[in-house]
Order: C-alpha cells, then sequence, then structure tokens
C-alpha cells in the first residue's frame, strides 16, 4: 500500500467532519474528486475504510487504524511546514554573532535584548571564541554576522555601516598629559600601553596612531577585561586607547582623563558584516537597525 499525505489528510478530514460533502469543502477539491480518492485509498487497501450506511459518515476498523496514524504523523508534518515558512518568512532563524572589538558588548548587549523581544524565533548567540577568526567564521557558516572595524574584500559578504567612533587616549588624572588637548604619538613611547589581546593590526592605536608615525610604546601589557584595564590606568600602571563609547560611561570618573590622538582626532567606522544572501532577511535588517539606534541613544 502506498500512503501518502494527502490520504492521511482525507481520513482525518472526512472523520472530522462526518462527511464528504463538509470534508471536501475544509481541503479544498470537489467532492467528486475526494470520492474518486477514497475508492483509490481502499483499492490499495483492499478493504473499506469507512461505514457507508451510517449517518455521520464513520471510519471502519481499518480506517480507524489510518486515523490513529494521521492523528500521530499529521502534527508533526505540519509543525515543520509551520517552521519552513517562517524561516522562508523570516520569522525563524539562526543569529550567531562574532565581534572583532572586545569592548562590542557595551552596546551590543542591550541591542540583543531588544531583539529577543522582537524576534522570539530567531536563536541568539554571541561566539566570543571567534574574536580572532570572525570574517573567516561568517565565510563558511560558523557565524552570521562580525562585528569589525575593518572591511575586508570577500566574496559573498558585504559590511553594513553601523556608525562612527572615535578611539580616545585614556591616562590617569595626575599624568603629565592629563593637563594637553591632544596626544601625539611621540607621547606614548615612554608609556605602558594596556590593550585587548589582540593582533596589533586590529588596535586602532597601532594601525591608525602609532604605526602610521613609526612609533612604539615602551611596553605593551595585555589585559581581557575593559573594567580591569580601566581600574590599572587608574591606579598607574600603564595608559591605554579605547572607543569612545567605552570611555563615555567613565565621564564622572574624576580619577581618569581623555584626549583625542592627534590634533584632529582618529575616527573609525564600525560595521556589521553579514552574507550577502542574508542581508535581506527581515531579522537581520532589524538587528542592524537595532546596533544602530542602540549606540545612538548610547
Amino acid at each position: 500500500m502506498h500512503l501518502e499525505l494527502r490520504h492521511l489528510r482525507t481520513i482525518r478530514a472526512i472523520h472530522d467532519q462526518g462527511g464528504l460533502a463538509r470534508a471536501a469543502e475544509v481541503l479544498n477539491i470537489t467532492q467528486s474528486a475526494l470520492s474518486h480518492q477514497v475508492r483509490a485509498l481502499e483499492d490499495q487497501a483492499g478493504t473499506s475504510l469507512f461505514l457507508r450506511q451510517t449517518k455521520p459518515m464513520r471510519l471502519s476498523p481499518a480506517g480507524l487504524r489510518l486515523l490513529a496514524v494521521a492523528r500521530q504523523v499529521l502534527p508533526l508534518v505540519e509543525a515543520a511546514e509551520s517552521e519552513m515558512r517562517g524561516v522562508t518568512q523570516g520569522k525563524l532563524g539562526r543569529l550567531h554573532i562574532a565581534m572583532e572589538c572586545h569592548a562590542c558588548f557595551n552596546w551590543l548587549l542591550p541591542a540583543l535584548d531588544a531583539f529577543r523581544h522582537d524576534w522570539p524565533g530567531v536563536d541568539i548567540d554571541v561566539r566570543a571564541g571567534l574574536a580572532f577568526t570572525a570574517l573567516p567564521a561568517l565565510v563558511r557558516g560558523d557565524a552570521d554576522m562580525v562585528i569589525s572595524s575593518d572591511p575586508e574584500d570577500l566574496p559573498g559578504i558585504v559590511f553594513e555601516p553601523l556608525f562612527d567612533y572615535n578611539p580616545l587616549l585614556v591616562v590617569p588624572a595626575r599624568h603629565p598629559l592629563a593637563g594637553r588637548d591632544f596626544a601625539e604619538p611621540a607621547d606614548l613611547s615612554a608609556e605602558t600601553l594596556i590593550t585587548y589581546p589582540m593582533d596589533r593590526a586590529r588596535l586602532d592605536v597601532f594601525s591608525h596612531f602609532l604605526d602610521p608615525a613609526g612609533v612604539q610604546p615602551g611596553a605593551v601589557r595585555e589585559i581581557e577585561l575593559t573594567d580591569v584595564i580601566l581600574l590599572l590606568v587608574a591606579s598607574g600602571r600603564g595608559v591605554s586607547v579605547l572607543p569612545d563609547w567605552v570611555l563615555e560611561r567613565e565621564a564622572g570618573n574624576p580619577e581618569l582623563v581623555t584626549l583625542p590622538l592627534g590634533r584632529r582626532g582618529v575616527v573609525r567606522r564600525l560595521y556589521a558584516a553579514v552574507r550577502e544572501a542574508d542581508r535581506d532577511l527581515a531579522f537581520m535588517g532589524d538587528m542592524i537597525r537595532l546596533a544602530r539606534e542602540g549606540r545612538n541613544a548610547g
């Protein structure tokens, strides 16, 4: 017997509706076509599936066995179909984010909190372990969005601009530079520079301030946590360069002073990198919007 989903739907509809006419309406086919389908199914089964002399129309013992199968199988199939429609319509999906900047948590987490309320069917994750290989992870599908300030020409990847920011030098309040209007690269030649543990090419202080001037800091100390970096700077253990969105919350801290990098300052832009095939997903566009708004609100 060759059993198809339409056969199970037919059995269920006739049982639930109590007859061919109403079942045909539910199934959106003609009563004649439904009668033909039932006869063909009974020919395959080699037995009657309905007790036709009864009103409403009732299932035979063989029909009841098929109904039991329909009650088990059809809800699973319909749930899967619903999920597939949700994926197609952009209501369901996966958003795994990798970041090339440690400090991005400061503004990203509030945006993610708003996102989860708007898109409960999207699985969210922050892939912190991919920080050093974020863009390759995006290309191979291990991440769905990468927060980066260093766009690259990668096939199938687009970089959506989020916002501009200023890297700022932060020094102890009693530091000799604290009274200056801005810092020059040479000012860091004798300083202990406290940075995140990242490739120097991806640290703004090196790529857009020190390296172009051919200057190296006196020493480099790598610290994972932003709050620990600020604690060490306040304690006079070194200086650091951090994004302005990090230092905004320290504006009232009397132990810290911030300075622009150079007379004109350094301006950088942050991007959300996504696969081109995913750019038009509704939830992806909303996450990008929330990231922009969250930063502006901050």
